[in-house]
């Protein structure tokens, strides 16, 4: 059976201001994704170091031109995102792109 669609404001779809949000859950288990970094080389190891740092972050390759694959396991997709904006932030990258993203389903 399908529900009878509302017609949605379009000027209220853009401010955010819509009369009724159905809330997402997000599944039970967490966010997986692999973040591909270009830093400055002759800085890799302190960025290394720095993403190292963060929760739930590991370096699964590395160029000496100054890549880096890092893998990121995050509990939600806000906190992926954080992640994802924090390593971009960092000191001597260029750049961190999201290569992969996977929901685990526990």
């Amino acid at each position: 059976m399908t529900q009878p669609r509302t017609a949605i404001d379009r000027r209220a779809l853009i401010t955010g201001r819509l009369p009724r949000v159905d809330r997402v859950v997000a599944p039970p288990g967490g966010e997986i994704a692999s973040i591909l970094v270009q830093a400055r080389p002759e800085r890799l190891a302190a960025v290394e170091s720095a993403i190292l740092a963060l929760h739930g972050c590991e370096i699964y390759g590395r160029d000496p031109k100054g890549k880096l694959v890092v893998v990121v396991d995050a509990a939600d997709a806000g906190a992926l995102g954080t992640t994802l904006n924090t390593i971009a932030l960092l000191a001597d990258v260029y750049s961190a792109s999201l290569v992969f993203h996977a929901i685990d389903a526990g």
